[in-house]
């Protein structure tokens, strides 16, 4: 067992403000197939299953949320958040936050080639987490445990807008319009490394459409190109 693992759990389970009743359940959700393999007879059980119950459990609290949000979205919104927050990039940002990869139990082949930090790893084992969770105190603590780590990021995709494809539907209407892609320019960039704003500015066929700032530059390109579409949209009323 490799000794990251030896760690005590409590100190995950703080993280995740829920401590296990059925401290097996959080096992096998750390337990990678790779660990099982090396190790058929001592550890029968590894985490796809549990992966698979988080998964279902996930989208329904994020759809309940959304639901129940006091903005009223439309299904096809509901559905565009919802597949935004839960794509495998968010969930290993959040179980990174949570220094998940360090109680993952790994082969130790998948160990030496960096398993710990590898994205789809870790988007897995959080959705074996979440599994583990529901099935160990039901819906509702599952629910508290997962909107304890999502909330935030639930409410910054809303105010965002980063989980609609403003770039991909501007993209399209401006091929349609003026035969041509909108281009993106950074006119600038302040604050500190690690606070940094980005200011950015679209042009289609030479002509500036819309503007947007952000912490990255795509969050400034999507606000711009939101901003763009907007304008297109007035254009065409």
């Amino acid at each position: 067992m490799h000794a990251s693992f030896s760690e005590n759990l409590e100190k995950l389970e703080r993280d995740l403000r829920y401590p296990f009743r059925k401290r097996d359940l959080l096992t096998e959700a750390l337990t990678h197939r790779s660990y099982h393999h090396e190790n058929p007879d001592r550890v029968p059980s590894y985490n796809e299953r549990l992966e698979f119950i988080g998964d279902s459990v996930l989208g329904l609290v994020v759809v309940e949320y959304l639901f129940n949000f006091r903005s009223k979205f439309t299904e096809s919104e509901m559905s565009e958040i919802k597949s935004y927050i839960v794509k495998g990039s968010l969930l290993s940002e959040v179980a990174a936050g949570i220094s998940l990869g360090r109680y993952l139990r790994l082969g130790k082949g998948e160990d030496e080639t960096g398993g710990r930090a590898k994205k789809s790893l870790l988007g897995n084992a959080m959705e074996a987490v979440f599994g583990a969770v529901y099935l160990d105190a039901g819906y509702d603590t599952a629910r508290k445990t997962i909107l304890g780590l999502f909330e935030e990021r639930i409410l910054e995709a809303i105010r965002s807008g980063q989980y609609h494809s403003y770039k991909t539907e501007l993209q399209e209407e401006s091929q349609m319009r003026f035969g041509v892609l909108p281009e993106y320019r950074i006119i600038s960039q302040e604050g500190e490394e690690h606070l940094k704003t980005f200011s950015v500015e679209v042009f289609i066929a030479g002509k500036s459409f819309g503007k947007g700032t952000g912490r990255n530059k795509k969050e400034a390109q999507t606000s711009a190109a939101k901003e763009a579409m907007e304008k297109m949209k007035r254009l065409a009323s």
